[in-house]
């Protein structure tokens, strides 16, 4: 972390969490712009690349704002529970699509395929990395590390995840809920995901939840071609 942000105190630690995140809405909601920005013959796919590498600049920049992320240990039980709970919100998540369920319409979703029909496999690949690698650790850090806390207290960094309420919880998961088009499956996934952080302690449960979870949807949907859950 750079020596301005550290002598910030908790408000630095609230910036290394939302930035990151900020960054990464910022450029979805700013998709349609720059696609029409980029010049002829470019493939406008890429900027989720663009997108992922600017998230990955951010938490490296903030990267000793993260005290919580060291070491990169769990437990074996810990690591099994929080396995299981992703590979069960992914299965929710695939059977939770109803009309009522959603938030708008389903969009075409992230789709890696050639011109031909063939999957461009690079393409799929920085999906892939981004949604299982990127996206939990940074969502993790946003969600559960910021707002759950924050919630309770606005001295969010001095509040274990132990301490945190039922009530966080529950409005931190609702929250997550409308980020996504799927609300229903994201609120489970927030409860899910919240519930891991606040029995385990430790960050990197809700983390190894939320990328098994994500890279097992990918997988999904690179096999099937469902690309609207993209």
């Amino acid at each position: 972390m750079n020596p301005a942000v550290a002598g910030l105190g908790r408000h630095g630690g609230m910036l290394a969490r939302v930035l990151p995140f900020g960054i990464y809405i910022a450029v979805l909601a700013a998709g349609p712009f720059l696609r029409d920005a980029l010049p002829a013959g470019w493939d406008s796919r890429w900027l989720y690349a663009v997108q992922i590498g600017a998230v990955i600049l951010a938490l490296v920049w903030f990267a000793r704002a993260y005290a919580e992320l060291r070491p990169l240990a769990l437990g074996w039980r810990e690591a099994l529970e929080a396995t299981a709970a992703g590979i069960a919100i992914f299965v929710l998540w695939i059977n939770l699509d109803f009309s009522w369920a959603l938030l708008g319409e389903p969009g075409a979703g992230f789709d890696p395929r050639t011109q031909w029909g063939d999957t461009d496999w690079r393409l799929a690949a920085v999906r892939l990395f981004g949604a299982a690698a990127v996206v939990p650790i940074m969502e993790e850090l946003f969600w559960r590390s910021f707002i759950l806390r924050f919630i309770d207290d606005h001295d969010f960094m001095r509040l274990p995840a132990a301490a945190a309420s039922w009530r966080a919880l529950a409005i931190s998961a609702a929250l997550f809920a409308i980020e996504h088009h799927q609300w229903l499956a994201g609120l489970l996934a927030g409860l899910a995901y919240g519930s891991l952080y606040m029995r385990s302690g430790k960050l990197w449960s809700p983390i190894l939840a939320h990328a098994v979870t994500n890279l097992l949807l990918g997988l999904w949907v690179v096999a099937t071609g469902a690309w609207s859950f993209w």
